[in-house]
Formats: C-alpha cells, sequence, structure tokens
C-alpha cells in the first residue's frame, strides 16, 4: 500500500470545472470526449454508456478518464444520436445549465453534475491516461458521490473561500477514485505496471524536457542526450517503461497543451501551431481533428461553452 501512497502523493490535481445539467430532450453522444477527466454523478434519472449501454444507477458516478472517448446516452438509451461535434451547435435543445439544484430535483427529467479536472504526475504525465483505463461506474459510493455534489454546490455558490474548497475536493476526489480502483480490484495490474516510470530519473528527465520544449526539437536523437542512451535505443526504452512510443506521447502532449491554450488564451490557430510545434498550421489542424474528432477553431468554441 505504500507505493500507491507514494503515487499519489506525486499527482497534481487542478479543478477546471464543474456544471449541474438538466437533460430536457435525451440524447446519445457517440464519443463522449475531453482532454481532462470527467466524473458525472447521476442525481436522477437515466444515464447508460459504452457499447453495451450499462445503466447507472441513481447516486452512481461515472468516470470518464481524459482520452477516452466513449459514448453516453442521457435520458434514455433510445434517443437522438449524436457525435461529440453535433453536440456543440445542439447542446441548448437536449440539456441546460442549472444555478442551483435544489428545485430542478422535483421534476421528472434527467438531472447530473460534473466536475472536470487535470491529473499530472510530477507536472508532466496525464495520471490516469497514462493506466490506459477505460470508461467505468462508480456504484454504492455515497462518499465521492457527496464530495462531488458539494464541489459543484459550491461552485454554483458565492461562498467565501470556495475556490479552497473546491481545490480540497477535487483532491478528495481523486484519492476516493484510486481507493476505489483499489478495493474494487479494478486495473490494478495496470496501476501496477504503468506506474512504474515514476521510479526511473532518466525517464522524469525526458518528461521534464518534453514538457518544457513541446515548441522545439523533439526528435529522438535530443531525448537520447538527455537519458543518455543511445538514439536507436530510446525509443525502446520509452515505450518498455510506458507502453507508447515516444513520438506518439509527444503528439498527446502537444495536442493538449493547444487544447488548454485554446481554453485561456486568444491566440490565434497559427500562433498556437507554432506554439506547440507545428510550423505547417495546415497540418496542425489536421492532426489536431485526428486526434479530437473536432476543429481547433470549434474545439475553443466548446471550451467557451463549457464555462459560462
Amino acid at each position: 500500500m505504500e507505493e500507491y501512497n507514494k503515487i499519489i502523493e506525486s499527482i497534481n490535481v487542478r479543478f477546471l470545472r464543474s456544471r449541474a445539467t438538466k437533460v430536457i430532450q435525451p440524447l446519445t453522444v457517440l464519443n463522449y470526449y475531453d482532454v481532462s477527466n470527467t466524473l458525472i454523478l447521476l442525481l436522477k434519472g437515466e444515464i447508460y454508456f459504452g457499447e453495451d449501454k450499462t445503466k447507472l444507477n441513481e447516486g452512481d458516478l461515472l468516470f470518464v478518464p481524459g482520452g477516452k472517448p466513449t459514448a453516453i446516452c442521457f435520458g434514455s438509451k433510445f434517443s437522438a444520436q449524436l457525435s461529440n461535434e453535433d453536440l456543440l451547435t445542439q447542446r441548448d435543445k437536449h440539456l441546460v445549465s442549472l444555478k442551483t439544484l435544489d428545485k430542478a430535483m422535483d421534476g421528472h427529467e434527467t438531472i447530473f453534475c460534473y466536475i472536470s479536472f487535470e491529473t499530472k504526475v510530477f507536472d508532466s504525465v496525464n495520471f490516469f491516461a497514462s493506466l490506459d483505463i477505460p470508461c467505468f461506474a462508480i456504484t454504492d459510493y455515497p462518499v465521492l458521490a457527496g464530495v462531488v455534489r458539494e464541489t459543484v454546490d459550491e461552485d454554483l455558490s458565492n461562498n467565501a473561500g470556495k475556490n479552497r474548497v473546491i481545490g480540497l475536493n477535487t483532491d478528495r476526489s481523486v484519492i476516493e477514485i484510486v481507493r476505489y480502483i483499489l478495493v474494487k480490484n479494478l486495473f490494478v495490474e495496470k496501476l501496477a505496471t504503468n506506474s512504474t516510470y515514476f521510479k526511473d530519473p532518466r525517464l522524469l528527465d525526458i518528461f521534464a524536457y518534453i514538457k518544457n520544449h513541446l515548441g522545439g526539437d523533439l526528435s529522438n536523437k535530443m531525448l537520447a542526450n538527455v537519458a543518455n542512451v543511445s538514439e536507436d535505443y530510446v525509443g525502446q526504452y520509452f515505450k518498455m517503461l510506458t507502453g507508447i512510443n515516444p513520438q506518439d506521447y509527444i503528439e498527446y502532449q502537444r495536442m493538449e497543451m493547444a487544447v488548454d491554450l485554446l481554453r485561456t488564451t486568444k491566440k490565434s490557430i497559427r500562433e498556437i501551431g507554432i506554439d506547440v510545434g507545428y510550423k505547417d498550421t495546415a497540418y496542425f489542424c489536421r492532426r489536431f481533428k485526428m486526434m479530437f474528432g473536432i476543429p481547433a477553431g470549434k474545439m475553443r468554441r466548446r471550451e467557451s461553452l463549457m464555462n459560462v
């Protein structure tokens, strides 16, 4: 257990947003996706997920790791089917954001809330993405459900110190997710295997270098110099410890940074592409859409809509 404590201590958690939502017209998002992690709490009604349309019970949670698209049905599994991109333009037909959860619970519609957050190991590696685990339900866990509900209530409030409470609760949510994985013996082999690289100082040097030089030269030759291994071996070494080759990891990190720049700056798509290492804007846009399923411009619009 001490090993898992070290893993938890190495995770930096950052709250991004929360929302309370009422389903006014049922819908199925065929490829629900976000770069960040999403923890959905079903308060009332129906939510189904995955290819087999597994049903959540009221009070259950659905954890969607960052970078893992999944099908989610809100309100009914027999509902209009939309892509994640379609949801940008049709969201208002199906979902409405709530300013409070108290009175909203009196109706018959499906009500859910969620929190979205980042989890980075040593401020560079997306923790849950590194485990390569799928979307999964968290059932019969009132402690975590209560923490998520309190976080959303705080975010909707004007309470003094609410940002501090939200931050503490988001940390607690991540801990409870890891505890649930361990207690239920879910993905434990992946947790044990994919976390071994946390102990390798040369690999941590590579992670840190990539994070600090996303706009520059990140060839295998450069990474080999950082890790003090041969250029021929560095790709094998990286994949042996992480399960992916270094250039795939680099592209994901660049795209993750691009999303953050879309979310937090007014830079043009061209400027953002250059900042994350793509001199060819058209190529950057193609790779962005291939990874996220929507163009960079629409991703910016999506992020702005998620924060209103």
